[in-house]
């Protein structure tokens, strides 16, 4: 479920991120195939991270953002879920780009499921496409 409802139809590519500490999974899709396809998974921390973001949003140049904001099974928010928020707070504010944050329960634990090489591009992909068919 998206935290925003009204995504504009100007939006037609997204980037999203599936943040870590450590690593940050990236997948890229479109409003109109309503697919996502796993990138190179960001692994660093801190400002180094940002430098990654930023050559993504200059190779790919999409219309807005999707980060996962992980909770517990029941929702209530944890840890990091804080830091996912304050990660896409981030994002807007560096890049100013459009940031929608997503429910990420499970992602990665259906990445690992599905047999996924790089769980964290997979578990990307999983928050887009979930993000995609939300979309009208």
């Amino acid at each position: 479920m998206t935290t925003t409802l009204a995504v504009p139809l100007a939006h037609q590519t997204f980037l999203a991120l599936d943040f870590g500490l450590k690593r940050t999974g990236v997948a890229s899709g479109n409003r109109i195939t309503r697919t996502a396809t796993p990138q190179a998974t960001i692994r660093a921390e801190g400002d180094a991270r940002f430098a990654q973001v930023a050559a993504r949003l200059k190779e790919w140049q999409p219309d807005a953002l999707v980060v996962g904001v992980p909770t517990h099974p029941d929702g209530a928010a944890h840890e990091n879920t804080a830091r996912a928020r304050t990660f896409a707070r981030q994002l807007h504010g560096r890049f100013n780009i459009v940031v929608y944050e997503v429910d990420e329960r499970y992602s990665t634990t259906e990445a690992h499921s599905l047999g996924a090489k790089d769980a964290d591009a997979a578990a990307a992909c999983i928050i887009l496409e979930q993000f995609l068919r939300s979309l009208p």
